[in-house]
């Protein structure tokens, strides 16, 4: 049997609410530009056109927040509040009631960007990757399942030091979470253990060292976490 030059790192799993169980992360996909504010505040047409995805190594994730670093080589952090997609089965081509089969829970993240290295790749027609997939980028919280919560609905926010930054309503999103799962299946195969990150209502702004951040969707577990 074949030996590790050095030991392997350990899966990164998030809770699951009101279990000792935990759900193994395989990898994790976001959707950019999913409601029709922040598409406008960001500069796009929010016209209902198939959404385009980017990725984050699953190593980025926090599980259930507390103590984020704050990242190098920016100047202008942001956050954006999402509701996450948990897939608990795999699957391609698939269509937005087959697709909606595969969704095992839900819970609430952070994607946090690193906007003006965001803003110098799109300028040069080059990746994403250094502004969305840095170490510590996306804070979440537990995953509550969907035989508790079949589909959120209502209100998601996002304050910083008590102050609200984002609020809007899931309603608003321009891909529900079954079609954006049924979108994402197009691009790759789905499968156990991935993670989708829904997109962002209007209001995404600027965090910085000591900034307390509270990120809310209506039914779920709160996330919090603050910024050393």
């Amino acid at each position: 049997m074949s030996e590790y030059l050095f030991p392997p790192a350990e899966r990164v799993s998030v809770p699951v609410v009101g279990s000792d169980r935990r759900f193994a992360v395989r990898r994790v996909l976001c959707v950019g530009q999913n409601y029709a504010a922040h598409a406008r505040e960001m500069g796009a047409d929010p016209e209902r056109r198939p959404p385009f995805f980017f990725s984050k190594p699953a190593d980025a994730l926090v599980p259930l927040g507390g103590e984020v670093p704050y990242p190098g080589r920016t100047r202008d952090l942001h956050h954006e509040v999402e509701l996450v997609v948990a897939l608990g089965h795999g699957g391609a081509d698939l269509d937005p009631v087959s697709a909606a089969g595969l969704i095992v829970g839900w819970a609430v993240g952070v994607d946090l960007t690193r906007r003006d290295l965001q803003a110098e790749a799109k300028a040069s027609g080059r990746p994403w990757d250094a502004a969305k997939g840095f170490d510590f980028s996306a804070p979440i919280g537990p995953i509550t399942p969907i035989h508790d919560l079949p589909l959120p609905m209502g209100n998601i926010s996002l304050s910083v030091n008590g102050k609200t930054r984002q609020t809007g309503s899931l309603s608003d999103m321009i891909w529900g979470p079954a079609e954006v799962v049924a979108q994402a299946s197009t691009l790759w195969r789905l499968a156990p253990g991935d993670l989708i990150f829904t997109g962002t209502p209007e209001g995404v702004g600027p965090l910085h060292h000591g900034d307390r951040v509270t990120a809310r969707v209506e039914g779920l577990t709160d996330l919090e976490f603050t910024l050393i």
